[in-house]
């Protein structure tokens, strides 16, 4: 369609680039083995698929393991296009509440921060085993559900927070440190002071820096990058908002 007058004046068009600019990253998986995070412009040209849902939706039931899994898969034929089901469950895989014959319709992604469509037994077992911290499965035990569900077409969902989530007894022995960007809390195996400097968020991708010290009974963070997290976004926002007074300053 054509632009009126206000759509072509120099705040509509400023606020117009901002909003370009602000543009989120949306991740796109064109194959199997595809994870890369590109700007979602450039993406326009293959359409994607996206949903805003977290929670396991009706008929599903989502389940988070603690690592190491203690879970077997296997190709399964309940699905549309096949898919994924649990060959067996031990350890704390059976702990969590995964059982043989759980149909699987989603699992985490290889970094976390997402879940996938469990389409392809290789790929998931790939994508569980490279997980850096608990994997989340959403599992269908009805067959008749099953049997209407085509994984090969389902779209990404975001990854469930971590934040605010209760811990396990174990998880409690291993919380350390927590992520203060985010709130992710650190209950891998390996202690914290042992990953290396190029270590990362799981969740957020925030570096080693911003994690402090974490105490699982009060939920509280201290020392480290708890007593910086308050400058910083206030001084990430007052900059934030001068470039954009200059930016419409110079349209004007």
């Amino acid at each position: 369609g054509t632009l009126s007058d206000a759509d072509t004046s120099p705040i509509a068009i400023a606020m117009a680039a901002l909003a370009n600019v602000a543009t989120p990253l949306t991740a796109v998986r064109g194959s199997s083995f595809a994870g890369a995070r590109v700007r979602s412009k450039a993406a326009a040209a293959a359409p994607t698929r996206r949903v805003v849902t977290t929670r396991a939706a009706a008929g599903e039931t989502l389940i988070s393991v603690d690592k190491p899994l203690g879970v077997n898969l296997k190709a399964s034929n309940k699905g549309i296009s096949g898919g994924v089901e649990i060959a067996s469950a031990r350890g704390n895989a059976a702990k969590a509440g995964l059982k043989a014959g759980d149909y699987i319709v989603y699992t985490s992604s290889f970094f976390g921060d997402e879940l996938w469509p469990a389409d392809q037994l290789g790929f998931v077992r790939s994508a569980i085993q490279a997980c850096p911290n608990q994997v989340d499965f959403v599992i269908v035990r009805d067959a008749k559900q099953a049997a209407t569900i085509d994984v090969k077409r389902l779209p990404k969902r975001p990854a469930p927070p971590r934040f605010g989530k209760k811990l396990s007894a174990a998880q409690k022995e291993r919380a350390t440190h927590i992520c203060v960007d985010c709130g992710y809390v650190y209950t891998l195996p390996t202690p914290f002071k042992e990953q290396g400097k190029d270590y990362k968020c799981p969740q957020c991708n925030a570096p080693r820096s911003r994690f402090a010290n974490y105490d699982p009974e009060t939920g509280k963070a201290s020392g480290g990058a708890a007593s910086n997290a308050p400058l910083i976004t206030t001084a990430a926002t007052v900059v934030g908002l001068a470039g954009i007074g200059y930016y419409l300053a110079q349209l004007l």
